[in-house]
């Protein structure tokens, strides 16, 4: 099992330091890919500045994704959006609304960034294994996410 809390200090790190948001969370994407061995497409959506309701693939790792743009409500990225929450999908099979990336994934994490009351974007995390999303890889990633609105 992965240390969370020494994957949360490095995160903030990461946020703390004095590179550009968009290398902050490209190191947060590939901090996640290594250190969770669950975690197999690790990114980030971000709120469109030019597009109302629209996601916009930010940085991540993992396959080449066709999702370039998300509308708010389509998918589990876009149901996030929609309703600010933490959505945790063990099974994406079970799940109606799930946009497949790829034949591989088996559960999803989507975690929205906050900024006040103002949606910034979310991070995505996709895992080939079903079940993978334990509660305290949740916690991390909502800890993440709220270090996260500093930069935005």
């Amino acid at each position: 099992m992965c240390d969370t809390k020494q994957i949360l200090k490095r995160a903030i790190e990461i946020i703390d330091s004095n590179q550009s948001r968009e290398e902050k969370l490209q190191q947060i994407c590939e901090l996640l890919a290594r250190e969770v061995d669950v975690f197999d497409w690790t990114g980030f959506y971000l709120a469109s500045e030019t597009e109302k309701n629209m996601l916009e693939l930010g940085p991540f790792v993992g396959e080449p994704t066709n999702h370039l743009k998300i509308p708010y409500g389509k998918g589990i990225c876009g149901q996030a959006a929609e309703t600010l929450d933490t959505f945790v999908v063990q099974d994406v099979s079970k799940a109606d609304n799930y946009l497949a990336c790829s034949i591989d994934v088996q559960s999803e994490i989507v975690v929205p960034i906050m900024k006040g009351s103002e949606f910034k974007g979310e991070l995505d995390i996709d895992s080939h294994t079903k079940d993978a999303i334990s509660d305290d890889l949740r916690v991390l990633c909502e800890n993440i996410c709220s270090e996260l609105s500093r930069i935005f």
